[in-house]
């Protein structure tokens, strides 16, 4: 796992993702998107750990800000509401597709990164975002989220931020020790602020 243009290290970042989860994450490759306060807001996970245990989610959402606030718009019926626009907008149900596609890509690509046998044989690299094996059923809105943050321009996951915003802390970041000054950059003190980090090597639980 590689630092980000916010200069912290990587084991900075491991550390404040695993105070953010409250757990040690599973094997990830990068920090994917960062929040304006400079602390990891998403990660890009590997499709197997040194097991060959499958886990089906590329982008996921370690930002207890980001994940409260989409889980909020989740509660208020934000499934069946995102189900419904996919379905009667062509232009959201597109971007769904592109973003599938991009995935299971991405997915098969890091696969290849690992040594251990598939316990699933690679069938879980055939799934859709966040592990659907229907593309076009919204299961959870986290990894929509999550991949509009890692990658900008997915309307769908665009949607759901917007109506899930504000997204971050307002005055700080909400893991102690993890967040520093505003960025700039990034779109006011509860937007997204995605980063620009480049791969390195994949980071491994006691790795």
């Amino acid at each position: 796992m590689t630092p980000a243009r916010h200069g912290r290290s990587a084991s900075h970042d491991l550390a404040c993702v695993t105070s953010q989860l409250g757990r040690v994450p599973h094997p990830l490759r990068r920090v994917a998107a960062r929040c304006p306060w400079g602390a990891p807001a998403v990660v890009e996970n590997l499709p197997y750990d040194d097991a060959g245990r499958p886990f089906p989610t590329l982008f996921w959402a370690t930002c207890p800000a980001l994940v409260a606030a989409v889980a909020d718009l989740e509660s208020a019926g934000g499934v069946a509401r995102f189900t419904a626009l996919v379905a009667a907008d062509e232009r959201l149900r597109g971007s769904l597709v592109a973003a599938t596609r991009y995935e299971r890509a991405r997915r098969r690509r890091l696969a290849g990164l690992g040594a251990a046998p598939r316990r699933d044989g690679g069938a879980s690299l055939s799934s859709g975002i966040g592990g659907v094996r229907r593309p076009e059923a919204l299961k959870c809105l986290h990894p929509h989220a999550a991949h509009a943050l890692a990658r900008p321009g997915y309307l769908l996951g665009e949607r759901i931020l917007a109506a899930a915003a504000p997204l971050f802390g307002e005055t700080a970041c909400c893991t102690p020790g993890c967040g520093g000054r505003l960025d700039p950059a990034c779109d006011g003190p509860s937007g997204p602020c995605s980063d620009s980090t480049v791969e390195g090597s994949a980071h491994r639980p006691g790795g």
